[in-house]
């Protein structure tokens, strides 16, 4: 869940598309906006994919294996597929734009 794990992940894109463009290149097969409310808590969870994200507005805290991550616009983070993790997001909400791995 560290930043040394996304090189040459596309964080300084200026544009949703940019981001989209960049991730397929890297052999991610969706990239998606997502947005979340004030406030929103997401209890511990896995996902059946690999996810790689860039924070484009508000901020959020990501814990994963006991540790805890605040992330503000320009901070990106990943989440091995199967990996428990848990999200909190702060007063303004947040949104970020996440590439995914599906397995195939």
């Amino acid at each position: 869940m560290s930043n040394d794990d996304l090189k040459g992940f596309p964080a300084s894109a200026k544009t949703f598309e940019d981001f989209e463009a960049s991730a397929r290149a890297l052999g991610f097969d969706e990239a998606l906006i997502r947005e979340w409310a004030p406030m929103t808590v997401l209890d511990e969870h896995t996902h059946p994919f690999d996810a790689n994200a860039l924070v484009t507005q508000g901020e959020m805290w990501l814990s994963c294996g006991g540790d805890t991550r605040h992330l503000v616009p320009g901070d990106t983070f990943m989440v091995p597929t199967g990996t428990p993790h848990a999200e909190r997001y702060g007063s303004q909400g947040a949104t970020y734009w996440v590439a995914r791995r599906n397995p195939r």
